[in-house]
Order: C-alpha cells, then sequence, then structure tokens
C-alpha cells in the first residue's frame, strides 16, 4: 500500500512539478525552492523504487 501511493505520487509529481533536467538547470545558479523541489522529486522516487 506505501509503495503504491508512492508510485502515484511520483506520477503526479511528474505531471505537475516542472523538469529542471530539461531545461538544463545548473544546480550551483538554482534558487532554494527549485533546490527544494529538486529534492522533493528525488525522495519520492527514491520511495516508490525501494
Amino acid at each position: 500500500m506505501k509503495k503504491r501511493f508512492f508510485k502515484t505520487l511520483a506520477r503526479l509529481n511528474k505531471k505537475l512539478l516542472p523538469s529542471y533536467s530539461k531545461k538544463r538547470l545548473d544546480l550551483a545558479k538554482a534558487s532554494t525552492f527549485q533546490k527544494a523541489i529538486i529534492g522533493w522529486k528525488l525522495w519520492v522516487t527514491k520511495r516508490a523504487l525501494d
């Protein structure tokens, strides 16, 4: 049940949140908000794969 929740959340993230890798964002120049989004997406993706 927990894994299914994170898989669904990952799909929502993919549709709703911006993809900074496609925009070629430099992490050194990213704002705090952009870094927070990247961290959130990474955390959710990690949980969905476990």
